[in-house]
């Protein structure tokens, strides 16, 4: 219901969880490709909408369907739905029309770029712009999915907003925003810990990507030495980074990567280093 609303939703729990990577995949959901043009004209200015930094094209294949590649208007590109994450260098500058002093076109904003795909603002909270700056520029766009945006002439314009806006934080929606703001975000997930059964089945899979033979009593060990005697969480990241500190460590000694006590030891000391 969340993603089919296409209202926007909170991601929120503790670190590690997964929370950036469910977001990356929420745009699949769309579907695949779209097409978007290239530039806006707009009473003679040009804004370019097309960024190969936060855009995939997707070129047709030849005798992909019923489209003649000479027949395309070359003013439009067939793109990946796009997923564009802002994190905590987001400033409020990249919200708005932004001018390209070398070739005076104007480049759009991150919010347009995203249209009809994913915008992700990470780590949210934690941006260089004050919170409060982001959530008043953007509580009318969340409602009435319609954005202003000042061009450098002084003009004033119109545009879609037409994307799924994924706030991803660490800490509680309620201690970040006011009631007003969480009205406009009507779902929040909270994404939890694995239970101890995902956790080993989470080194199972992992140890199968990576070509490591899985030892469930090596991890039996992990688990009662090194988080129920330690009271440490399980995060869903840790079967991952624990196998490649293993995979690496057995690389750089010229050996077969293995499950084994002394192996996961040494992983947790020094990937828990200072944790």
């Amino acid at each position: 219901p969340a993603i089919n609303s296409g209202r926007g939703l909170f991601l929120f729990g503790p670190p590690g969880n997964g929370k950036t990577s469910i977001a990356e995949r929420i745009t699949a959901a769309f579907g695949r490709e779209i097409w978007i043009p290239r530039a806006l004209g707009v009473d003679g200015e040009i804004i370019r909408l097309y960024d190969p930094l936060n855009h995939e094209e997707a070129p047709l294949e030849h005798g992909d369907g019923l489209l003649d590649q000479n027949k395309i208007d070359k003013r439009w590109v067939r793109i990946r739905r796009p997923t564009i994450i802002a994190g905590g260098e987001l400033t409020i500058s990249q919200l708005e029309v932004s001018v390209n002093a070398s070739t005076g076109i104007n480049e759009a904003p991150l919010q347009l770029k995203s249209n009809c795909g994913t915008l992700v603002i990470d780590d949210f909270g934690r941006q260089r712009i004050h919170i409060n700056e982001l959530l008043n520029r953007w509580i009318v766009p969340l409602e009435k999915r319609i954005d202003f945006l000042n061009l450098p002439n002084g003009k004033k314009i119109q545009v879609p907003f037409d994307q799924l806006v994924v706030f991803s934080t660490n800490l509680e929606p309620r201690d970040l925003v006011d009631e007003a703001f969480l009205r406009r975000i009507p779902y929040k997930i909270e994404v939890i810990d694995p239970t101890e059964e995902e956790f080993h089945r989470l080194f199972e899979l992992m140890a199968g990507e990576m070509g490591i033979a899985y030892d469930r009593e090596s991890v039996d060990y992990l688990i009662a030495t090194h988080y129920r005697r330690v009271h440490r969480p399980f995060r869903f990241c840790h079967p991952r980074d624990l196998l490649m500190q293993i995979r690496n460590y057995c690389k750089y000694h010229g050996a077969p990567p293995r499950m084994t006590v002394d192996h996961f030891d040494r992983a947790v000391e020094n990937y828990f280093a200072v944790m």
